[in-house]
């Protein structure tokens, strides 16, 4: 750390640097991108920016954390986070129970298994497989668990992905679950953001940065490769090829019970379209699947895939509406993958979506929403091709997911999760439907005095926008009670009710209201109100938010003095676009690892990658929407905005810091208040470990109770 002598207020290091700022240069329809002076900040790790995030963290601390409030706040999470009797999510890998596992005596982590009947157990013998600590400090590493990856049929041979700090590049090394140890002259890759999969035992298909030329422009891998084991990674054989300008190609391969297997390419032409292909003996074919659509896996020789686009595969034939769950006979599929005959499991309805698919040994299940609700069936294949189906017996008004599923038996464990209720596990038998609780989380704050209500806001268009309220039983409607709204609204992301400790903590118990808004662009009903605000339609998803707002001022709840609002990644842009166009309707804004620079965005780590979601400054029509977006771009000397606090992480490969180090550095220049503050690991999101995410939870609500309670 440098001493004190570099703590530069950012005003003068930008009057210092406004002389280096990039020439605009036209492009070829005549359009200059506007001077930025600040692009020595997208040098992630130069000394010069590094200086600066190190001035901008002292200062943020030297606020939040002087905060007398702070120490308690940091303690809270602490204990949450690392709280030894939370429940540990397991994992089937053949006939054992996985869970990577952090806690005060394990920083990094361990990967740790149990068996079945010992997992029943209040508290389970786990067996120590990997201990990420004590790999870290053998190899002076800072190693982030990513993954693992096994072969089936036998489920020991295992490909285990580390990343550098959080970081989405990978090292990926063969591991044997049989002896709790990487394989001597096993598979290795080194270093790079890539995509595996297993052809079989001794071949893998790969996707990696293979020298110049082979990486996207959003700096993924689009040349997959052949490897034997034992083959050197440079004579390695290539076997399908994308182009630069795809987001990425990766192959994936499929297998059930009954012993079919499949291996298939994905080639992403944009974040949400994709050309699908199969590995044959022959080569790899294409396979005629809409290009908005996704498999999901596969059961008893029948690919499941969803559609997210209306399919009409037989001229004249049936249409699958957009958001559909079908299957294909995989046998008719290797022989003809150019003409394709489905079979409907289940269409949802307008105000339905589907959430998850996952299969046991001869059973699917499904977890879809009904507004907003969660709810799980369990299908089965029929004689005659079709599909029957059950409904399951589980509580309403809450999130159900598939934490994992067996393969080679009908159990399953499901998760089941509201904003008052811990987490609760169940364990199904999917043959029969019966279901158990396994375990539930004890609770983390006292919520006898808080209820739910779902409520709907009126949104510029006339559409009905759902929002969850969570507050107290005696709440008065006065208009002054301190809120934090949240939501995403992107990339088909469903935001749904869950159970979150820091929030009933450090908030609720407080005195505080929590609203989780479910605004278009998100997956709550189906891939439709996720497509209602893409690309130049985008601000109907901006509307949605400000019409919740206005919902909550109306019915008394709070008021603009007492409402701040959160959002991280593509909600971290929404933050910046609120900020921006309504600084007057709140007190305080929480901008997390955000996206900010619109007009930079695809130049800037995996930017380019989503184009699909934001359009792309090449085409005018897009370019001058996002121009009048783009918050970087929309700041201005004459208006008065409320202070935010703008955090995202040094590690962040994905969105990248640049954006968040940007936007502060010119609210500096315009003489506006702000709170910075850079975590150094982490990756995209709050920090490498636990203390780091708890730090980051008590950075974020000391700064709104200074803002909203105050």
């Amino acid at each position: 750390m440098r001493k004190l002598a570099i703590l530069t207020s950012v005003a003068a290091v930008a009057m210092a640097f406004a002389a280096a700022a990039a020439p605009a240069t036209p492009d070829a329809a005549g359009w200059q991108a506007p001077a930025d002076p600040y692009l020595w900040l997208e040098d992630v790790s130069s000394a010069r920016a590094m200086d600066w995030v190190t001035a901008e963290n002292a200062k943020t601390v030297g606020v939040l954390e002087k905060d007398p409030r702070f120490d308690g706040l940091y303690a809270d999470a602490l204990a949450i986070a690392q709280a030894k009797d939370r429940i540990a999510a397991p994992s089937f890998i053949g006939s054992d129970l996985y869970n990577f596992w952090q806690d005060a005596d394990h920083v990094r982590g361990v990967w740790r298994r149990t068996t079945f009947a010992g997992y029943a157990a209040s508290e389970p013998a786990w067996k120590t497989v990997l201990d990420l600590d004590a790999l870290s400090k053998a190899e002076n590493a800072n190693w982030v668990w990513e993954g693992a990856q096994c072969y089936a049929p036998g489920d020991h041979d295992c490909l285990v992905s580390l990343s550098d700090g959080g970081e989405d590049a990978q090292t990926v090394r063969e591991f044997d679950l049989r002896t709790n140890s990487f394989v001597t002259g096993g598979f290795v890759l080194p270093k790079s953001k890539q995509d595996i999969s297993w052809e079989d035992k001794d071949t893998l298909v790969v996707g990696r940065d293979w020298g110049p030329g082979t990486m996207t422009a959003s700096g993924y891998p689009f040349v997959l490769k052949r490897l034997k084991r034992g083959q050197p990674l440079d004579q390695a054989v290539e076997i399908f090829r994308g182009e630069a300008q795809d987001v990425a190609v990766r192959p994936f391969r499929v297998t059930d019970a009954q012993g079919h297997a499949a291996l298939f390419i994905n080639r992403g032409l944009s974040f949400f379209e994709s050309q699908t292909y199969i590995v044959t003996p022959s080569g790899v074919k294409p396979v005629a699947l809409p290009r908005k659509s996704e498999i999901q896996g596969l059961l008893n020789g029948r690919l499941l895939i969803v559609t997210k686009e209306d399919w009409r595969p037989v001229a004249g034939g049936r249409t699958f509406t957009a958001g559909s769950l079908v299957s294909v006979s995989l046998a008719a599929l290797k022989a003809d993958p150019a003409h394709l005959r489905p079979t409907l499991i289940v269409a949802p309805g307008p105000r339905q979506s589907l959430a998850e698919v996952a299969t046991t040994r001869t059973r699917l299940i499904v977890a879809s929403f009904d507004n907003v609700r969660g709810r799980v069936h369990v299908y089965a294949p029929a004689p005659n091709g079709g599909w029957t189906s059950q409904a399951l017996d589980l509580p309403d008004n809450a999130s159900i997911g598939v934490v994992t599923t067996d393969d080679h038996s009908e159990r399953a464990f499901l998760s089941v999760t509201s904003f008052l209720q811990p987490t609760t596990l169940y364990l199904l038998n999917a043959a029969t439907g019966d279901l158990a609780v396994s375990k539930t989380a004890p609770a983390r704050f006292d919520a006898s005095k808080d209820v739910v209500e779902q409520h709907e806001a009126t949104s510029s268009d006339g559409t009905r926008i759902p929002y969850f309220v969570v507050h107290a039983k005696d709440l008065k409607l006065d208009g002054a009670n301190p809120t934090i709204q949240y939501a995403y609204g992107g990339f088909e992301v469903a935001l749904t009710p869950s159970y979150n400790g820091d929030l009933g903590k450090l908030w609720l118990e407080r005195g505080g209201v929590y609203v989780l808004a479910n605004i278009r662009g998100g997956g709550e009903f189906g891939p439709k109100w996720h497509e209602a605000g893409l690309k130049t339609r985008r601000q109907i998803i901006y509307d949605d938010f400000v019409a919740v707002s206005r919902d909550l001022f109306d019915r008394k709840i709070t008021s603009p003095r007492r409402l701040g609002i959160e959002g991280g990644s593509n909600g971290g842009l929404l933050m910046g676009v609120q900020f921006t166009q309504h600084p007057e309707l709140w007190n305080a804004v929480d901008i997390q690892v955000p996206l900010l620079d619109m007009l930079r965005f695809e130049q800037i780590a995996a930017g380019a990658s989503w184009v699909g979601e934001y359009g792309s400054v090449v085409h005018p029509d897009e370019r001058r929407f996002l121009e009048g977006i783009s918050p970087y771009n929309n700041l201005h000397a004459d208006k008065t905005y409320p202070e935010p606090l703008i955090w995202t992480t040094t590690k962040d490969d994905r969105v990248g810091p640049q954006h968040a180090r940007k936007f502060a550095a010119r609210l500096a220049e315009l003489g506006k208040p702000y709170l910075y503050y850079e975590v150094t690991e982490g990756g995209h999101g709050a920090g490498a470990n636990l203390k780091e995410r708890a730090r980051t939870a008590a950075l974020e609500y000391v700064y709104f109770l200074r803002k909203l309670v105050d």
